[in-house]
């Protein structure tokens, strides 16, 4: 009996360590299987990475192409390149040297416009610190201007000066213009006087501020919100625009000693049937462009005696594309009105509403700003990082045309002549223009 005890006890010590043996074995097998499960996992996950990254590099690419947006055409005077951000304002000095921009980079530029026609478009850098600047307006002496900042929603003044090598230098003023508006920004301006600043929120306040930081008034545009504001070159008049069908136009008044006396309600431009996005006066303020949701801008004569109840009158009305972001220019002596829409650009004859010029794409996003130089011979635009500058040639051929009919009914021999030798001159710019290679 013992030994078939013990013959018992050996079977089932060696089916237990058979058990232990098969059960180790196939352990090892899963593991080993498990490892080349991972192993081959992992190279599935190098392999789907690869064409992960390929795409975010072709994404980037496109994205990078898209900022470098080409385009050329026969009217373009130069493109001004120099900002690593989306340029969001223009303006160009009073004195007609400079054209000031800012974009979302932290900095804003200073350009010469005698070198619009160079290969080389040098500019001057001021450093907006912990900010950017979306608003950008000069001074009437052309030698400071002011920047609205985004972060910190207050209006700051950079000061130019000549250092002794003959570089220019910008100096902050340390006192800011302390934030008294409610809605956000929607455009300043600075009288070309001197006098005062203007100030537009998208609701539907303008405050006036005199240049201490003070707010000599405030307005109420009633416009259930604004698309834009602006003071007229002859720093006499605010006018704004928005929601509803008009444009209103209050007059700024001043003492003779320049105490500031009030603001009153002048005039109002009505004729469009749908909100007005955007408006532009002539340089002498007698004419005002409007573009409107409706699809039209309207030439306006603005050179009326408002204080005895005389209204403006519409000279006239012309269809084109438009959309809430559209904006209207008008060459300072009112020959040239120029309507943007999205990334294009219209230029028409102010006196006939022909369209004489169709810019397409010129820039990569939506258009930002548009703007004439003060002479009147180029229009800037911005909408990327980039600034387009055009030769403005349908304003020399209205010049001519509008020369040549007074040469024909010119009766004395001196006119005559004078005029000759301007529609001579006229013609002459105009050739260059057309002529020029695009820098």
């Amino acid at each position: 009996m013992e030994l078939l005890g013990l013959v018992v006890l050996s079977l089932l010590l060696g089916a237990l360590v058979s058990l232990v043996a098969f059960t180790v074995g196939k352990r090892k097998e899963e593991l080993q299987e498990e490892a080349v499960q991972t192993s081959s996992r992992a190279a599935e996950g190098v392999t789907a990475k690869e064409p992960a990254a390929k795409k975010l590099k072709q994404q980037r690419s496109r994205k990078d192409k898209l900022s470098q947006h080409n385009f050329s055409h026969p009217l373009l005077a130069s493109t001004l390149k120099g900002h690593i951000g989306n340029v969001t304002c223009l303006d160009f000095s009073s004195n007609g040297k400079y054209l000031a921009s800012c974009a979302d980079d932290r900095t804003v530029r200073i350009w010469s416009t005698k070198d619009f026609q160079e290969r080389e478009h040098k500019c001057l850098r001021a450093n907006v610190e912990l900010d950017h600047a979306m608003l950008v307006r000069f001074s009437p002496d052309s030698r400071a201007f002011i920047a609205w900042l985004a972060n910190s929603d207050t209006m700051c003044v950079f000061k130019m000066s000549k250092k002794a090598d003959g570089t220019t230098s910008f100096k902050v003023s340390p006192d800011d213009f302390p934030a008294k508006h409610k809605g956000s920004i929607l455009n300043m301006a600075i009288a070309e006087t001197g006098k005062f600043i203007m100030i537009a929120t998208a609701d539907t306040t303008i405050y006036i501020w005199d240049l201490k930081g003070e707010i000599l008034a405030s307005i109420n545009t009633n416009q259930m919100s604004n698309s834009y504001a602006t003071i007229s070159p002859c720093s006499r008049f605010v006018a704004s625009c928005g929601f509803t069908p008009d444009v209103k136009v209050w007059e700024v008044c001043f003492a003779k000693t320049g105490e500031f006396k009030g603001v009153t309600r002048a005039f109002e431009l009505k004729g469009h049937c749908a909100g007005v996005h955007a408006f532009a006066f002539s340089n002498d303020s007698r004419r005002m462009v409007t573009v409107s949701k409706d699809g039209t801008w309207k030439l306006w004569n603005t050179d009326v005696e408002y204080k005895k109840q005389q209204d403006p009158y519409l000279l006239r009305s012309v269809a084109c594309a438009s959309s809430p972001g559209s904006l209207a220019a008008l060459s300072p002596d009112g020959r040239v009105v120029a309507i943007s829409h999205s990334s294009d650009v219209a230029l028409y004859d102010a006196s006939s509403g022909q369209l004489e010029e169709q810019l397409l794409d010129v820039h990569s996003l939506e258009i930002t700003d548009l703007r004439f130089d003060v002479t009147g011979r180029f229009l800037a635009c911005s909408g990327d990082k980039a600034i387009r500058v055009f030769y403005n040639t349908p304003g020399y051929r209205a010049a001519i045309a509008d020369m040549r009919e007074m040469l024909r009914t010119a009766q004395n021999e001196a006119t005559k002549q004078r005029l000759k030798q301007q529609i001579s001159d006229a013609q002459s710019a105009l050739d260059a223009a057309l002529a020029a290679p695009v820098q």
